[in-house]
């Protein structure tokens, strides 16, 4: 494929032979393909290569950018299978349908449509843009739909109420109501598609601001009237079978969202605050599909050591870092690597985010007296090789996962600390003994997620000013002998020689210039050295300097890795790793 778009390229005069001939160096340097070089590197436009792709498979290309679908040719293929297999049908020929693909050459994809639809499909070449622009006329925005809905007389009639002046039979009776549920399902649909990992409804004075975490960063989506608020709320409650007239202790519950196209798990915490109640809502997908550990952003000495010591039969592997930075997706990742029918994997959670075949998975319930601790006394009598325990939280949890590890099993858990080597004092801190630990801790992982660069990005070189500035936080000498050593920059390079990105807003692409996260890691192996730092009762700081001797890449210094790669930028390696 390689071969041909690069003769086409020349035939066409789109790029420079040098240029090409640099691009394909750096693809193979990268592991990445030729396209994505070409693109990432603003050779040449998105438009221009998906075209020259349609002439070497003699596949017709169309941008639909400027088309107007009819909306009954939209619904043959619904939105979320639309934009979950980059798909969209735009023109109907008798039993033919015309179908814009990111990739014609996906078979199955083209089956499935043929099947969902009774048509036979044609497949069309276009463009992320075009694509972009066609899901748009699927539904008005969020805003729109508001809007339309808040004119709605229903909903203009409802006057302001306190929560708590009404009954729980009041209450109901609103959260039943059709324009307060059509609200609440326009919230969590929008939240779904636009890719968020929580929902925030939260009362001000005058109104209530409706907030999606996307990719990490909390954003603005919409203002609510306050006179929705109790309808808004009674109905979240009634979804998660809370209690409705109960408005002055902070409430927990959960709901699942089921459709042909996903599986959605809705924890939901409800805190009483000055104006009202604010509710958070995580979103959990119910993946078919759990990532690799080189999907997740390990690489290099960190995976190696990685992969090596989760193949050990007994001992423990701990990931750290704060809430929401993809702990428990890591220790998935491996637990799905160990998943076989000749171990026995147990686990307790809170809560259960991915389900997996042959793992027994118990779920946390505090009300009932089955905590961490208690789950965990029960798993060990369950004949277990491998143990996972969703998070160490008290000396009780710390001292039995610790005896287990003790006893021939191997077992992964989650800490709260802001570095690998912070670990150690961490469980010191939960009364476990240096030898002990110094004993089953294998591995600690820290991690941070930082978000993705989109492939239309800016290219730029440090500056002076800006290699100062960050010299008075990071060692900038020691990070560039580390690209050398680790190859990702050559043996005489400078930061003059060194080419970063910055993000280059797309509009209904990626508007921020992001799109998705990745990992960024440390990798502690506990060596001989740092066994016996341990039992001495070493520092953190003592801990990771002998560490680093030995090899460990820190996360800055991932980050970094990451950032010349064109992963990620600069921004967002300082963001994650400061907050």
């Amino acid at each position: 494929m390689d071969k041909k778009l690069k003769e086409n390229l020349l035939n066409e005069n789109l790029i420079p032979k040098e240029k090409l001939e640099l691009a394909e160096k750096r693809a193979k340097k990268l592991n990445r393909k030729l396209e994505d070089v070409l693109i990432g590197d603003n050779l040449i436009s998105e438009e221009n290569l998906v075209k020259i792709k349609a002439k070497i498979f003699n596949i017709p290309f169309v941008n639909l950018e400027k088309e107007i679908i009819p909306t009954q040719l939209l619904q043959l293929i619904p939105e979320p299978l639309a934009r979950r297999y980059n798909v969209v049908a735009f023109k109907q020929i008798g039993k033919d349908l015309l179908v814009a693909m990111l990739d014609p050459g996906d078979l199955q994809t083209v089956e499935f449509i043929q099947k969902k639809t009774d048509f036979k499909v044609l497949p069309y070449f276009t463009t992320t843009g075009s694509l972009k622009s066609a899901f748009k006329q699927y539904a008005k925005t969020l805003m729109a739909e508001f809007e339309e809905l808040i004119k709605d007389k229903s909903v203009a009639e409802i006057s302001p109420i306190a929560e708590g002046t009404l009954e729980e039979r009041d209450l109901r009776k609103i959260a039943g109501e059709i324009p307060i549920i059509r609200m609440v399902d326009i919230i969590l649909r929008h939240a779904i598609l636009d890719g968020a990992s929580d929902i925030h409804i939260e009362p001000m004075e005058k109104e209530v601001v409706i907030r999606y975490r996307i990719d990490g960063i909390l954003n603005d989506i919409v203002f609510l009237p306050n006179q929705v608020r109790p309808g808004i709320v009674a109905r979240i409650k009634v979804l998660s079978n809370l209690k409705l007239d109960e408005h002055r202790l902070p409430q927990d519950g959960r709901f699942k969202i089921e459709t042909e196209e996903y599986k959605i798990s809705f924890r939901v915490s409800i805190l009483p605050v000055f104006y009202g109640e604010k509710i958070v809502m995580r979103l959990l997908p119910e993946v078919t599909k759990i990532p690799t550990l080189g999907e997740l952003g390990f690489s290099g000495m960190a995976l190696k050591k990685t992969e090596i010591n989760i193949k050990r039969p007994e001992g423990m592997i701990l990931v750290t870092g704060p809430t929401g930075c993809g702990k428990t997706t890591t220790l998935y990742t491996i637990l799905n690597i160990l998943n076989s029918t000749r171990v026995n994997i147990s686990t307790i959670e809170d809560p259960i985010e991915y389900f997996i075949d042959r793992v027994n998975q118990t779920q946390v319930k505090p009300e009932i007296g089955l905590s961490f601790a208690n789950g965990l006394r029960t798993l060990v009598r369950q004949d277990p090789d491998i143990l996972m325990v969703g998070e160490i939280r008290d000396n009780e949890t710390a001292s039995l996962a610790i005896n287990a590890a003790l006893t021939g099993h191997l077992v992964l858990s989650t800490l709260h600390t802001n570095s690998a080597a912070g670990a150690f004092p961490r469980l010191l801190d939960m009364k476990a003994e240096g030898f002990l630990i110094a004993s089953t801790v294998n591995l600690i992982i820290a991690q941070r997620l930082v978000r993705h660069l989109c492939d239309n990005k800016k290219k730029y070189i440090l500056k002076d000013v800006e290699i100062e500035r960050l010299n008075e936080e990071y060692d900038m000498e020691s990070i560039l002998n580390m690209l050398k050593k680790e190859k990702i920059v050559g043996s005489g390079a400078t930061w003059k020689d060194i080419e970063f990105y910055r993000p280059k807003s797309q509009p209904d692409i990626c508007s921020e210039g992001y799109k998705g996260r990745v990992g960024i890691y440390e990798v502690l192996e506990v060596t001989e050295s740092i066994r016996e730092l341990i039992i001495k009762g070493a520092s953190s700081d003592e801990i990771e300097k002998q560490a680093r001797k030995e090899g460990m890449i820190t996360m800055f210094e991932d980050g970094f890795i990451k950032a010349v790669r064109g992963i990620t930028s600069i921004e967002e390696i300082l963001r994650a790793t400061r907050e």
